[in-house]
């Protein structure tokens, strides 16, 4: 495809293309063609990319305040001035509405200004001591970071991955998803472009399990960080023990969203509804399970179908597409699997559960019709495994008491909702839900200078914030007698 770029790795500042490496096709996932072959990493480039990230660590280290900003600044400039062409590289490799991928190119030129003043505010501290004694604590870089991004968000990611350790002072290997390569190397190249040494970051592609056990089997790494499935995770944080590398694991969740009989369900259902299929339902935060106060559930869910048949889904770089298709052939499969158990097991399926009846014509794109289930059973597979697709749970729930249990009942605690008019109950919720991120009256859980992450198998360890590239720093304390 003509507007798509060629793919590469960058290693030392060099593109590398695929000679006789192994390739992966990358796919359009709104018409299923082929859009662009990406080299794969072989044992010889990975060694490389660590060799040269081992240098970009004592060169980057030893950076001022004044230099790494400089660079973050800098690269922000080059990402707004670039934003409709790295916007629309993701829709055409993601499948997102276009207007998503341009959000998304202002949610790194935000996290990227915002490190670029942290960078000033890395501070440590100086003991109380007698007299003759002086005793400092000190913030400072980790090392060489390996940091692996998934392909749901291909701007923000690599953004979130490259920014905290270039802030920190670290050097970074980036392996971004092979599904959607060209928008992460367009975040690097904003970099490199706006003066990052090139020996500070690289990009490399591959089969993931060679990459990750390459990558971790190397003393020179000493931080993984990592967003992806809890299944994954667990896995590479198993690697990582090894070398003892630190990690920060942004993992999967199943985000419960309460919903009380004091509130205007109008205004919640318009909230929430566009929330839940934003990039077709592949959010790790995106509010899936529905707990209902019973006195307003059957208008709920009315009110929530009703919507939800009103999205108009299509391809991501067509005017008027709210939602576009799944990323992968194997998306659309998952979600029709755990719906049909649902429904087998006695949930009523209110509205899609297959292809839009608009494409039903045409055997292009992996696209599935926004769903919605109501009364669905706890055994049922759904209501326990991450869906990360475009269909949302309905249940109804007695009192406060209940809706909180359910909400904790499962051993993910990414992101949680609440909406309540009452300001005690409020006080309540946020104290109650077992959530790294609690939404109160918004679904706006995400800032450049808020921490993101989450507890229990989501995860641990932040990312944005001070909190952000703290994760990418070691803490040392220095006694002088």
């Amino acid at each position: 495809m003509a507007d798509y770029p060629s793919l590469h790795m960058i290693i030392d500042g060099e593109r590398v293309d695929g000679g006789s490496r192994r390739t992966h096709t990358v796919v359009n996932p709104a018409t299923g063609e082929a859009i662009g072959e990406l080299p794969l990493a072989d044992p010889a480039d990975l060694d490389r990319a660590l060799a040269v990230a081992a240098e970009g660590f004592r060169i980057w280290r030893d950076s001022t305040p004044q230099q790494r900003a400089a660079v973050l600044q800098g690269a922000a400039r080059l990402m707004l001035e670039r934003q409709e062409d790295i916007a629309r590289t993701a829709t055409l490799e993601q499948g997102k509405p276009l207007a998503e991928s341009r959000i998304e190119v202002l949610m790194n030129v935000g996290l990227f200004n915002f490190y670029a003043g942290e960078v000033q505010r890395l501070y440590g501290r100086t003991l109380v001591r007698p007299t003759g004694m002086r005793s400092t604590v000190t913030h400072e870089p980790v090392g060489p970071v390996a940091a692996f991004a998934p392909w749901n968000f291909p701007i923000g990611n690599p953004g979130r991955k490259l920014g905290a350790p270039i802030a920190a002072g670290c050097s970074v290997i980036l392996k971004s998803a092979e599904e959607a390569p060209a928008s992460a190397l367009a975040v690097l190249q904003c970099l490199l472009d706006a003066g990052l040494p090139k020996q500070v970051a690289q990009a490399v592609f591959g089969v993931p399990d060679e990459v990750s056990r390459h990558l971790l089997g190397s003393p020179i790494i000493r931080k993984l960080s990592f967003t992806g499935s809890t299944v994954v995770g667990k896995h590479l944080a198993r690697l990582a023990t090894e070398n003892m590398q630190r990690t920060t694991m942004e993992l999967g969740g199943h985000g419960p969203v309460l919903v009380f009989d004091d509130v205007d369900l109008e205004h919640v259902l318009n909230t929430v509804v566009a929330h839940k299929y934003r990039n077709a339902g592949q959010v790790c935060v995106s509010p899936t399970r529905f707990i209902v106060q019973q006195s307003v559930y059957e208008r709920f869910c009315a009110g929530f179908a009703q919507r939800a048949q009103a999205i108009t889904v299509g391809d991501g770089l067509e005017d008027g597409t709210q939602m576009g298709p799944m990323a992968n052939p194997r998306r659309p499969e998952a979600i029709d699997k755990l719906i049909g158990d649902a429904v087998q097991r006695g949930a009523k399926l209110l509205c899609g559960g297959e292809r839009p009846k608009s494409l039903q014509g045409s055997n292009q794109g992996y696209f599935y019709a926004p769903s919605v289930l109501s009364d669905v059973p706890l055994d049922a597979a759904i209501m326990n495994e991450e869906p990360f697709g475009p269909v949302a749970i309905l249940n109804a729930y007695a009192d406060e008491d209940a809706m909180i249990a359910e909400a904790n009942r499962l051993p993910y605690g990414l992101a949680a909702y609440a909406w309540t008019a009452d300001a005690k109950r409020q006080q309540r919720l946020s104290r109650g839900l077992e959530a790294g991120m609690v939404g109160i009256n918004t679904t706006m859980i995400g800032g450049a200078d808020a921490p993101f992450g989450g507890v229990k198998w989501s995860g641990h360890g932040s990312e944005d914030g001070p909190e952000g590239v703290l994760a990418c720093m070691v803490t040392k304390a220095v006694h002088e007698g």
